[in-house]
């Protein structure tokens, strides 16, 4: 695996960050008698070999750096890409609220660019697996690359297809749909997933989750959830602390959902408004709405 976050030292294979002036940053294997060339000068890779990371490096013309060991996010941001991937910020929450862990089989539609599989395949570790659906071959060919860059291939399986066929794998932990239409898949999602696994999906327009929605329903998926995710940074300068001048606000609705089991026939109907399984009246003008979170 050349993504190595054990260890004090650069080793030669291992992926490192090296971060100049205005947090430039460039990832890069390390490969000795190799040389690394940027607009702030040539630093070659023998000289950073064998160095503790966080060590300050510079290039042949003085040019400072930090080496550093990448994390996760910062090898999904600089993915090789040919399609819009999903930001740190959706996939850390995505991980959680999915709980996505050890040894677990994971399925996806729209693989892209692979930035999700990637997170995926990190987190359910050598005993887990990723089966990861798209119909366009180039975006499962630039997976493919980055995912062999992360020393994660061996942990995916890659397939081309229309999902409307269906899914192959039945009783999977958790299942994700990155697809414009997730709405039109929800049956095959069901027949998938097992019984109070964990469904996620996004989508950058309201229209387009009202739709989900329907169909989540229709199909005894309970305890829907629909959120956004916004970042906000700020200076990290002690005596002028301020939000920094830009921000990652909106970039989709992230939607989860559980997959259940009922018996109509002896439920009274209040559970399953509870769980989001049957629609509730608006409540009159006025009147108190209970607006509960899940931490609730």
């Amino acid at each position: 695996m050349t993504w190595n976050l054990h260890g004090t030292h650069a080793n030669d294979g291992d992926l490192a960050e090296l971060v100049g002036l205005r947090h430039k940053r460039f990832i890069l294997k390390l490969e000795a008698g190799a040389a690394f060339h940027t607009h702030r000068g040539i630093v070659y890779h023998d000289t950073l070999i064998g160095k503790p990371w966080g060590s300050q490096v510079f290039s042949h013309n003085g040019a400072p750096f930090f080496l550093l060991q990448p994390s996760l996010a910062d090898l999904l941001r600089e993915l090789p890409r040919s399609s819009q991937i999903l930001y740190p910020k959706e996939i850390g929450f995505i991980l959680v609220t999915m709980g996505i862990g050890e040894g677990q089989h994971i399925l996806e539609a729209g693989t892209g660019s692979g930035a999700l599989t990637s997170a995926f395949a990190f987190n359910v570790g050598k005993a887990g697996h990723i089966t990861s659906y798209d119909v366009r071959e180039d975006m499962q060919n630039t997976a493919a690359r980055n995912l062999d860059r992360l020393g994660l291939r061996e942990r995916v399986t890659l397939k081309q297809r229309n999902i409307e066929e269906g899914f192959d794998e039945t009783g999977v932990d958790a299942l994700f749909l990155d697809v414009p239409n997730p709405y039109d898949y929800i049956a095959q999602a069901r027949s998938a997933l097992k019984a109070g696994g964990f469904f996620g999906s996004i989508l950058p327009t309201v229209n387009q989750v009202e739709k989900l929605l329907v169909a989540l329903r229709q199909n005894d998926f309970a305890f829907i959830e629909v959120c956004e995710i916004l970042l906000r940074y700020y200076k990290a300068e002690p005596t002028r602390l301020r939000p920094t001048d830009r921000m990652v606000a909106h970039t989709g609705y992230l939607i989860f959902a559980r997959p259940v089991i009922i018996d109509r026939s002896v439920d009274s109907g209040t559970l399953l408004a509870e769980a989001g399984l049957v629609s509730v009246p608006a409540p009159d003008s006025g009147a108190e709405v209970d607006d509960a979170t899940p931490e609730d």
